[in-house]
């Protein structure tokens, strides 16, 4: 595979370094996050989605998929979003293929409960001298996946974390923590039936000290209510803007910023 290209650094470079910048936000309160896949909804399409995402009162858009991305695609679809919003745009990295200078920053994500050192440390060994040279800021991520897991998990070969087991969803996050990750984020799988389960969301928030993001399964506000009452601090939803369109996305959104405070 050869590697993408270096470009000059995208236009919103006031969202660098990002951990700083999503650190001040969440002191006024949760966050949305907006997943989009560009193989889904490629070039001026993500753009649009982008557009009527940042509309609706999300804070930022991810970009990444767990099959099929391609550098170009990934480009495409984060130009797009900056030509068509102010939102910054993070790569949610299925690997190297997804890297992208045209982002803001870079979720430089472990696979904790993965199966093979693949997905934990080695993507990472043989990317990292890349992303240097790109220039593209990283952010730390200790990613767990929960039951049931669904695609990431197959392609991930994870070991998810059961849902009546909050204890063991509370020490892979905390030991994450210890290891230096400034960000944690528990996963149902794109498309799962349910989200994580709030009792799991509670426990791993009482041992953190480093903010916490779930995405998977959210589809309705009533399930975003209970993810931020266990103590959610980012909630990413994907699937449900792609396919089921932009009331349930408005009444998720509207849950989280409810709870952020204006300043005056």
């Amino acid at each position: 595979m050869s590697d993408p290209p270096a470009r000059s650094p995208p236009p919103s470079g006031r969202f660098r370094p990002f951990l700083p910048w999503l650190q001040s936000q969440l002191r006024a309160g949760p966050l949305h996050f907006t997943l989009l896949d560009p193989e889904k909804t490629p070039g001026e399409r993500a753009g649009i989605v982008a557009r009527q995402a940042e509309r609706l009162g999300t804070h930022v858009i991810l970009l990444g998929g767990s099959t099929g991305i391609r550098p170009e695609g990934m480009g495409e679809a984060a130009d797009a979003i900056h030509a068509s919003t102010r939102l910054p745009v993070v790569v949610f990295p299925q690997g190297a293929e997804s890297i992208t200078p045209r982002a803001d920053a870079l979720l430089w994500m472990s696979l904790l409960n993965s199966r093979s050192l693949r997905w934990v440390i080695r993507t990472h060994a043989a990317s990292s001298l890349l992303v240097r040279r790109l220039g593209i800021p990283t952010v730390g991520l200790g990613y767990l996946i929960i039951a049931p897991g669904m695609k990431v998990g197959e392609v991930g070969e994870a070991d998810p974390v059961p849902r009546d087991r909050p204890d063991l969803a509370a020490g892979w996050a905390l030991a994450a923590q210890y290891l230096g990750m400034p960000l944690i984020y528990l996963e149902a799988g794109s498309g799962a039936p349910e989200p994580v389960p709030a009792a799991v969301v509670r426990a791993v928030r009482e041992v953190l000290e480093v903010p916490l993001l779930v995405g998977g399964g959210i589809r309705r506000s009533e399930q975003a209510r209970g993810l931020l009452d266990a103590g959610a601090q980012v909630l990413v939803t994907g699937t449900v803007v792609e396919e089921e369109g932009e009331t349930p996305l408005r009444a998720i959104i509207e849950e989280v910023n409810r709870r952020r405070v204006v300043a005056s």
